[in-house]
């Protein structure tokens, strides 16, 4: 923690990924592609294909892209997030998680534990990786380890989580007999972990524009993101920053709100409803102190561009290295962050984490710093609206919304409502199956984002 104290048919599958840019395949020129005549539609209703001009400089400076292949990046990772997700449903136990890599993400791996399904991976258009474990297997070795933390030091094993990409739970420990102690105590099938030398030490990062700084008594912090709760203003953020009651002060020193929910360690999540003086508004602060609009919250997948503001250090981005991760600080450990790339440091904390114009959750801790480099966890932040009932900020008071869609059909699907993977709902007498993590807003209803629901 960085505080700072103040002093499914495989054919839709393959429809579907016909428009992805994936030049990285096998057999694909190694010259950089040329711009999709037609914008596919995953990216279109992500929003991808009209990016924020802070999103896609602080993308070129963070990751040594130009331009045009940073708007290439994000498209691709919006179909290839949709991509992965049928795909994830179609395997069904079988499946072994997804990521994508390269400069543009033009390339899309999917693991699965049978072979059988390689060539239906291949014929939607992504690279098939045919690995030993599913991820309900690591998934499972990694709750495990989860519970054993509860009754076990953790303090020189800080790091753990779910790597896709080695099909394995890997622990990052700074003594290896530390390691094998906390294996032993979870009983978990040594087959299914990777153990590696790490001397990272995270520590938290203490510290209604996302991104804006906050404080409370001797601390500093960040605004995660706006939200709302019914009528009643505020912000998501970090769980460390304060407890329940907590007061807090705005970027400008005025009386802001109170903290309404925290939870920390265990999860690292809160929010703090505002005063009638503080409004939410769909923005993250972006480089040069510019607005980054906030157009929902479909969660990325492994390998895909981030960045965060924070009111230490501002705008940075890196990649997600991995979802279901657990880390421990001095004061506990936290389960279910994703790490990342980023950078960060002290005061930074709470602040937002956005891929595109997708919001993904509020700054936890790390190791490193914005000079040398370094390792930031953040928490997700479709959990955080889920456990507090709150509903992310899209659109701007002042601003006429989408308003509600005319002639509603009917059905289990309901706006504000957070969707996970498989997930399923009804809506207008169709069945649709969830495709990636999201919270659901009017306008995203089931018909109109194949990115997000697949038609059963």
């Amino acid at each position: 923690m960085l505080h700072r104290h103040a002093g499914a048919a495989w054919a839709a599958t393959a429809a579907a990924v016909g428009a992805l840019v994936l030049t990285a395949l096998p057999g694909a020129a190694a010259a950089a592609p040329s711009p999709p005549s037609t914008t596919p539609p995953a990216a279109v209703s992500m929003g991808a294909d009209k990016p924020s001009p802070d999103v896609l400089a602080a993308m070129q400076r963070d990751l040594g892209l130009s331009a045009p292949q940073a708007q290439r990046r994000l498209v691709n990772e919006a179909e290839a997030g949709a991509v992965a997700g049928r795909l994830g449903g179609a395997l069904g136990a079988d499946y072994a998680g997804a990521w994508v890599r390269g400069a543009e993400s033009a390339t899309l791996t999917v693991a699965t534990a049978d072979p059988a399904d390689a060539p239906a991976i291949r014929a939607a258009g992504a690279e098939a990786r045919v690995v030993r474990h599913t991820l309900a297997a690591l998934d499972a070795a990694k709750t495990a380890l989860d519970r054993a933390a509860a009754r076990t030091n953790t303090l020189d094993v800080p790091v753990w989580y779910v790597d896709v990409r080695t099909n394995s739970v890997t622990v990052r420990a700074v003594r290896r007999a530390a390691a094998e102690s906390f294996l032993r105590a979870a009983g978990v099938d040594r087959s299914l972990v990777r153990v590696e030398a790490s001397a990272e030490r995270p520590r938290p990062v203490y510290d209604i524009r996302g991104g804006d700084a906050y404080y409370m008594g001797g601390g500093r912090c960040s605004v995660g993101f706006a939200v709302t709760k019914g009528t009643q203003h505020g912000f998501a953020t970090a769980g460390h920053c304060g407890r329940v009651g907590t007061t807090t002060t705005g970027f400008n020193q005025v009386a802001q709100g109170t903290f309404q929910g925290s939870s920390f360690p265990g999860r690292d999540m809160a929010w703090v409803a505002a005063n009638t003086n503080w409004r939410s508004t769909p923005y993250v602060k972006g480089a040069g102190g510019q607005n980054v609009q906030v157009a929902g919250s479909t969660q990325a997948v492994v390998g895909a561009s981030i960045c965060r503001s924070g009111s230490t250090t501002g705008w940075h981005c890196g990649t997600i290295q991995q979802h279901n991760t657990s880390v421990t600080y001095p004061e506990g450990t936290i389960s279910g962050v994703t790490r990342t790339s980023v950078c960060a440091e002290p005061g930074d904390s709470g602040g937002s984490y956005i891929s595109g114009s997708q919001a993904q959750g509020v700054t936890s801790g790390g190791s490193g710093d914005c000079r040398t480099g370094g390792t930031t966890y953040h928490q997700p932040i479709n959990p955080l609206l889920q456990t507090y009932g709150l509903t992310l900020t899209t659109t701007d008071p002042g601003e006429p919304g989408p308003g509600d869609p005319p002639d509603e059909p009917g059905g289990t699907w309901a706006a504000g409502t957070v969707y996970d993977a498989g997930d399923q709902v009804t809506y207008g007498g169709a069945t649709y199956r969830c495709l990636q993590p999201h919270q659901a807003q009017v306008g995203w209803e089931p018909p109109n984002v194949p990115a997000l629901w697949q038609r059963l």
